[in-house]
């Protein structure tokens, strides 16, 4: 089994400040790092460090070699990252205050222009029962979950960054759907049914330090988080979800899938970063909370 994921791959530019900047406000930062990440980046290194087999479909420019290079370092399998010479490879600025919590802005580069033929050709790759993953960090969701559904794929979809009518276009294609509570908020503001009425085989919740909700449309259930301080929530959502879809593909239930990824998630906010700091499965079984 493996996990196909069509997600973006950025660079991240983290500034440590000492709160985040209102409107108008300069601000002077404490420090500067740079490292892999996006969204689908993040989420195919946290499921290869799961254990899963994981290929990652996207792309970057002729200067973000680097961050491929490190996928590949963290057991992503990379061939269908494609590399392109007329855009840039795209990056984050990360603000992170004393107590964790962030503050992002992203300039797609790359991400948005994953050449269609990089997808036909991973998606061909497939067999039946493997899972493919995508985000909102790239373009092309639906077509693609689409293409994937019919390939006998089990469809997965990190409704981030949040958007009512991607959101709306990929719903009929999903088994699996995951989003945090004000992403929940707005879908159900957006289409009028709740989780649990969207249709959606597993809806997963993420609640923050209150933890998580698995939604089915029979029942509902909340798992505790982990009780640990955190120093930097970035990528903390990422790394749940990489878990929790590796888990599944290692044909673990859904109850244990979430456990783990819970405790991969708690780790992961005593780390400061994004990519290069998730947690290896070792690291998770050796966790003291």
């Amino acid at each position: 089994m493996a996990i196909y994921n069509l997600g973006s791959i950025n660079a991240d530019y983290f500034y440590r400040v000492p709160h985040l900047p209102g409107p108008g406000e300069t601000l002077a930062a404490q420090g500067l790092n740079r490292g892999l990440g996006g969204k689908g980046a993040n989420m195919s290194v946290a499921a290869a460090r799961a254990g899963a087999r994981t290929v990652h479909i996207g792309a970057v420019g002729n200067e973000g070699l680097w961050a491929r290079d490190q996928m590949m370092e963290s057991g992503v399998d990379t061939r269908h990252v494609s590399v392109l010479s007329d855009v840039p490879t795209g990056h984050a600025i990360i603000n992170v205050d004393a107590s964790g919590e962030n503050a992002i802005v992203l300039l797609p580069g790359a991400n948005h222009e994953i050449p269609e033929e990089t997808r036909a050709a991973a998606l061909a790759e497939a067999s039946t029962g493997d899972t493919f993953l995508v985000q909102n960090e790239t373009l092309n969701q639906a077509e693609t979950a689409k293409m994937a559904r019919e390939l006998g794929l089990y469809v997965a979809y990190a409704a981030a960054p949040f958007d009512a009518d991607a959101t709306a276009k990929i719903l009929p294609y999903l088994d699996f759907l995951i989003l945090n509570e004000v992403e929940a908020a707005q879908l159900e503001s957006a289409t009028g049914k709740t989780a649990g009425a969207l249709g959606v085989p597993d809806v997963i919740i993420t609640l923050g330090a209150k933890g998580a909700r698995w939604i089915t449309q029979t029942e509902s259930r909340d798992f505790p988080a982990m009780p640990v301080t955190p120093v930097d929530t970035t990528g903390a959502g990422d790394t749940f979800t990489g878990y929790v879809l590796a888990a599944r593909d290692r044909g673990l239930p859904m109850e244990q899938a979430i456990m783990l990824a819970s405790r991969a998630a708690a780790l992961m906010v005593t780390r400061h970063g994004t990519a290069d700091v998730i947690p290896d499965l070792k690291d998770v079984d050796e966790a003291r909370f």
